[in-house]
């Protein structure tokens, strides 16, 4: 299982360096969220907690744009009954839930650094808090992104779709993991944060279980 999951990895991966569709994309959209934010804030002060908030528009936005590729290429290439036939589907999910998750530390990463280098009200005072959270919120963003594409796969209208279904079931994950990024921009421990790091291990729990769980149905139906 774990060679066929890593094979349907270096398939995707290699496959992205050839067209480099996702990475295009989410490249473009990171540099034009930010760039019309800057614009749109001028010269003007912006509390640290909004900063916050944006920092994870951002990241939602640019995930929208490009982590949907991820079974829909499958479907335009026909190559979707080829994968039926040689692996089963926990493994199918396994595959592809790597490929999302290099994807989103990646596309994630280059938004931290761009950010903290722009504006500077971001400033994180809990480092760890922040990691942790970092961490945490991206691995819940790709096991989401993952399913979400798998269901919309088979969809004909897949563009639109995509934000339409991501946004109810990662508004949890996002609304925590702004509060929690406020609270590493004021210094708060990981003691009174607590509570929010729960409700984030929670989530990715669930939405791995559920993925798991739910992926064999819908991949063949």
């Amino acid at each position: 299982m774990h060679s066929k999951a890593f094979a349907l990895f270096l398939k995707d991966f290699r496959s992205e360096l050839r067209t480099r569709y996702a990475v295009n994309s989410l490249a473009m959209f990171i540099l034009v969220a930010i760039s019309v934010i800057l614009f749109s804030i001028g010269q003007e002060k912006i509390p640290q907690s909004l900063t916050g908030g944006l920092f994870w528009v951002v990241i939602f936005f640019s995930a929208m744009s490009g982590l949907a590729r991820a079974f829909v290429s499958e479907e335009e290439r026909g190559t979707t009954l080829t994968l039926q036939l040689i692996a089963s589907p926990s493994t199918i999910f396994t595959g592809k839930l790597l490929f999302n998750l290099i994807l989103v530390f990646l596309m994630n990463i280059v938004i931290a650094v761009l950010y903290s280098a722009l504006f500077d009200e971001f400033v994180i005072r809990s480092f760890y808090l922040f990691v942790l959270t970092f961490v945490l919120s991206n691995f819940g963003l790709a096991i989401s992104s993952t399913i979400i594409a798998a269901i919309i796969s088979k969809a004909g209208s897949k563009g639109t779709l995509y934000p339409v279904l991501s946004f109810p079931i990662l508004l949890p994950l996002i609304l925590t993991s702004v509060q929690l990024t406020s609270n590493c921009m004021v210094g708060t421990s990981f003691a009174e944060s607590k509570v929010d790091l729960a409700v984030i291990v929670c989530y990715d729990v669930i939405m791995l279980t559920a993925s798991y769980m739910l992926f064999d149905f819908i991949w063949k139906d």
